[in-house]
């Protein structure tokens, strides 16, 4: 076989290699979307303690700007407090607060204050 074919047939692979890898992330983490978040809307950020591939908003602000309010990891639930003391609060999926409920900080206990960036 010529060695531009062999070429051309590499880069073919190379590409269609890259579209599966491209699609099984997306497909398999929330990376896509915390993305579009993040370019669509300054004020959003991945919260130090989790990662752009499992961060998981799950409320939104409805307001002018799309937020997250509540969001979770494989190891943590996530409040954006946005306040001059922190930029989001959060505490271990695995806790013991009582009426704990996690779309409502009020009823979190022990938590942390996550970094600003």
């Amino acid at each position: 076989m010529p060695r531009h074919l062999r070429i051309a047939r590499l880069a073919r692979g190379t590409a269609i290699s890259l579209v599966a890898v491209t699609l099984l992330l997306g497909a398999t983490t929330h990376v896509f979307s915390n993305a579009w978040l993040m370019l669509t809307d300054r004020s959003n950020v991945i919260p130090a303690e989790s990662s752009i591939l499992w961060f998981e908003p799950y409320v939104i602000n409805q307001g002018a700007s799309n937020y997250w309010l509540y969001g979770k990891d494989r190891t943590n639930y996530y409040h954006f407090a946005h306040m001059q003391q922190a930029l989001y609060l959060y505490l271990p999926i695995n806790n013991s607060c009582p009426g704990f409920d996690r779309e409502n900080v009020r009823t979190w206990c022990n938590v942390r204050i996550g970094k600003h960036h």
